[in-house]
């Protein structure tokens, strides 16, 4: 999808505008370009160190840090097991401020490929933390979260869930 959409704004710049942006540049401009534009500006990261994430459980944590993915040299994905720093809690959780903990990447902002073709993404970074044996700290899931997890063996997180996307 987005190689198709690269490909079709790099024709457009190309044949339409090619002899008249060099004698006046920006005054031709058309909508498309701006729109291709932005999509290439805002592009999209693995989760990796320093990354700060929403924990979608009821665990008592807000938010955390990745301190390191599990998997990878580039970093987690969806699905991908990460340790992480409490930065954020509620006063009565079962995690507390400063907590390093393991967290399972249940959304990503990165586009993921699927066996038939289409692509799942998502607009925030969420986590759901975990203990070392992969069992959920939380008892509730709150979001949708992918069906990939069924593959990475994080079923009981898929079975919290109120929405399977």
């Amino acid at each position: 999808m987005a190689a198709s959409f690269a490909s079709r704004c790099s024709r457009v710049g190309r044949s339409l505008f090619s002899g008249l942006s060099n004698t006046s540049p920006g005054l031709f401009t058309t909508s498309h370009e701006m729109t291709c534009s932005n999509f290439f500006s805002q592009q999209r990261t693995f989760i990796q160190m320093r990354t700060v994430l929403k924990v979608v459980d009821n665990s008592g944590a807000k938010k955390v840090m990745c301190i390191q993915a599990l998997k990878g040299k580039k970093g987690a994905r969806l699905g991908d097991t990460i340790i992480a720093s409490v930065k954020e809690a509620h006063p009565n959780g079962k995690v507390k401020k400063g907590k390093v903990v393991y967290g399972v990447v249940v959304r990503a902002a990165m586009p993921r490929g699927r066996c038939d073709g289409s692509e799942v993404k998502f607009d925030d970074n969420a986590v759901v933390l975990v203990d070392k044996q992969g069992q959920p700290i939380g008892t509730r899931v709150f979001g949708p979260v992918p069906h990939e997890l069924r593959r990475k063996k994080h079923v009981k997180i898929l079975t919290l869930a109120g929405h399977i996307a």
